[in-house]
């Protein structure tokens, strides 16, 4: 068994989802053109994973395993949608923004494999741990992307200006490429940093 702190630290680093599993992709690209959008969806994915991972952990011994995927996507499913109607309720504006991208939180690699990789295996502390960890290694991702982009795009951070008000504003990285180009960099400089490369 893995320590506590093992649990919450690797995925921040040595085995953060994004950048070295490749996985929840999809968000980091899409809702990282404002750092607001990108905090409610690293605290909406944040309140899914660490429930669900908790949850499926504590009916691990109840779930017959011939229908276990069924109930981890059953739970996840209710997770989301208790998350969205309370965004939608709470910050109507920003669930707008994000659109439809609460909702495929139901489909993020990151939430299934958690539940599927840990949860269904671990006790609940560790499990909750786990879904914790690995939601602030995405987070983390998350925002520092928004950061670059918005600062680059904008000139602004969170809606503060940041940079002279003469600075034009850079529409590349408003963009999707511009996304591609910042996420590299970052999990090129991450890998870097803890030597993990893959070999092909």
């Amino acid at each position: 068994m893995a320590s506590t702190k093992k649990i919450i630290v690797d995925p921040l680093s040595d085995n953060n989802p994004i950048t070295i599993q490749v996985l929840g992709i999809c968000s980091a690209l899409a809702v990282t053109v404002k750092m607001d959008t990108a905090f409610v969806m690293a605290c909406a994915l944040t309140a899914v994973l660490t429930c669900s991972n908790l949850l499926i952990s504590l009916m691990r011994n109840h779930i017959p395993s011939r229908i276990r995927m069924i109930v981890e996507v059953a739970v996840i499913a209710s997770l989301v949608v208790l998350v969205d109607q309370l965004l939608r309720a709470f910050l109507f504006d920003l669930s707008r923004q994000l659109s439809i991208f609460v909702g495929l939180i139901i489909t993020n690699c990151i939430v299934m494999g958690r539940a599927e990789a840990f949860a269904i295996q671990n006790p609940p502390k560790d499990s909750f741990l786990d879904g914790l960890g690995n939601a602030l290694g995405y987070s983390v991702i998350l925002l520092l992307v928004a950061t670059f982009r918005e600062i680059l795009g904008s000139g602004s951070w969170y809606g503060i200006n940041v940079l002279p008000s003469a600075y034009m504003g850079n529409g590349m990285a408003l963009l999707a490429p511009g996304a591609f180009f910042v996420l590299g960099i970052i999990i090129w400089v991450q890998r870097t940093a803890t030597r993990n490369f893959k070999d092909d």
